[in-house]
């Protein structure tokens, strides 16, 4: 017997009318399956409580988690993603305007190898229009040239800085409203950094419902393309994810099963 069709948020893309939206970071949120379906295609484990509103995914060698949980506010931060074990402990979060195309940067740099070097942070900015300064006390930032983005590394001593990635309006009265916001430490490889630098950096628009939007009179819309090519899109991302996560995989098991280069002593004879 066929499931009734129940209309939600969760439906998929093909029972709706898109609308590309520029620019990107101004978006809103968008559907947390961006992300959510790419790393459980990666083989992330979902260790969700199915009773509460959230969803809990671990890595396959739990060495990362990603959190969604969301708050009452969109202002708070409703991501949490973190590294625990022998390679390193870091934190951080996103509010739950963050776009999750901007934080799929991140993510998707989680299922890759790492680097051998991590490309540059400020320069990726610089060349996309961001004005750059820096002090003598260390400290360093850059802001979109709309003067609403903006990404900064404060100096906390000892060569560690503490990073924040901010979306906020002028109230005019000397302050700043805020619409995202994100945080994160110098503990996080800095291949990761660079990451989600640059996917701050692209200009690209995104798919968002007409009403998705929570600040309308900042965007601009066009009427884009069809749910059904949206759907196929998100298949065809998945499909990347499955092949990169096995790729990864299979380099991994390459590297720990390569011979060692130490020269063995022939044993001495009697």
């Amino acid at each position: 017997m066929s499931q009734p069709y129940i209309s939600t948020r969760a439906d998929g893309p093909e029972h709706s009318i898109w609308f590309e939206t520029r620019p990107r970071y101004l978006a809103g949120g968008g559907d947390p399956r961006h992300v959510t379906q790419a790393l459980r295609a990666a083989g992330w484990k979902n260790h969700s409580d199915p009773d509460y509103p959230h969803v809990v995914l671990a890595g396959p060698d739990h060495r990362h988690t990603v959190v969604l949980e969301p708050e009452t506010s969109s202002y708070a931060a409703w991501w949490r993603i973190q590294a625990h074990g022998d390679h390193g402990h870091w934190y951080a979060t996103f509010g739950g305007n963050t776009p999750v195309e901007i934080l799929a940067g991140l993510t998707d740099a989680l299922l890759k190898p790492v680097p051998e070097t991590a490309p540059e942070i400020w320069p990726t900015l610089a060349w996309a229009g961001w004005a750059y300064e820096s002090d003598e006390h260390g400290n360093e930032s850059a802001r979109h040239p709309d003067g609403i983005l903006s990404l900064c590394r404060q100096a906390v001593g000892r060569g560690k800085g503490l990073w924040r990635a901010d979306a906020d309006l002028p109230t005019g009265l000397g302050g700043r409203e805020r619409i995202w916001h994100a945080y994160f430490d110098d503990r996080m490889p800095p291949h990761l950094i660079a990451a989600f630098t640059q996917a701050l950096a692209l200009d690209e628009p995104v798919q968002r419902r007409h009403y998705d939007v929570p600040h309308s009179h900042l965007v601009t819309q066009e009427r884009g393309p069809r749910g059904e090519q949206l759907a196929l899109a998100h298949e065809a991302r998945l499909k990347t994810v499955r092949a990169t996560a096995r790729n990864t995989r299979r380099s991994a098991l390459a590297a720990q099963a390569a011979p060692s280069t130490t020269t063995a002593v022939p044993a001495r004879s009697r």
